[in-house]
């Protein structure tokens, strides 16, 4: 059974509200969506961190994309364990988590994006976390795959290009396999 942690820009490329990504990249994270809709289970925090901050960054009502329509969808299945599995997360301190897999890597981490690596290591089964568009991930994915959380890029042409325009002259990390 497909089960993974689903960063917030995985949504917004579904909406269309992500600007300069690919035809191609809206289209596998519509797919991925509908598809964890159907058959899959979303992990998510039990604390409202990841909810929270799909519904500060999507319309609910009423629901303009696919990923409203998948928060929308994820709301209503927030009490069903066979498809939402809630993990609990000890805070230390904003947006740092004792469950945070690498805490050499932590600090350097976007705070907000914290969570979702925190989620997939505090799961048993160690989920992968989807990740559409957001080029820093290609500079986390290796430590974090060293502690077992598996970075999944939907999108890896457009997240290689984000990142070598955001980091000119930087030489382009490896893709994980």
């Amino acid at each position: 059974m497909m089960r993974a942690v689903i960063d917030t820009n995985v949504l917004l490329v579904a909406n269309e509200q992500h600007a300069d990504v690919s035809t191609e990249c809206v289209t596998e994270c519509v797919q991925r969506l509908q598809a964890m809709e159907k058959t899959g289970v979303t992990v998510i925090d039990d604390g409202f961190r990841i909810l929270g901050e799909y519904q500060n960054k999507t319309s609910l009502n009423p629901p303009k994309g696919v990923g409203d329509v998948f928060l929308k969808w994820l709301l209503r299945q927030a009490g069903n364990p066979t498809r939402v599995e809630q993990i609990s997360l000890t805070e230390l301190a904003e947006n740092e988590f004792a469950e945070f897999p690498d805490t050499t890597l932590q600090p350097a981490f976007d705070a907000p994006d914290r969570k979702f690596a925190a989620v997939a290591h505090a799961h048993p089964d160690k989920p992968s976390v989807w990740q559409a568009a957001d080029c820093k991930w290609l500079d986390w994915w290796p430590a974090l795959q060293a502690k077992g959380v598996r970075v999944e890029f939907l999108c890896p042409e457009d997240a290689c290009g984000f990142y070598r325009n955001k980091f000119p002259g930087k030489p382009l990390p490896a893709l994980p396999d």
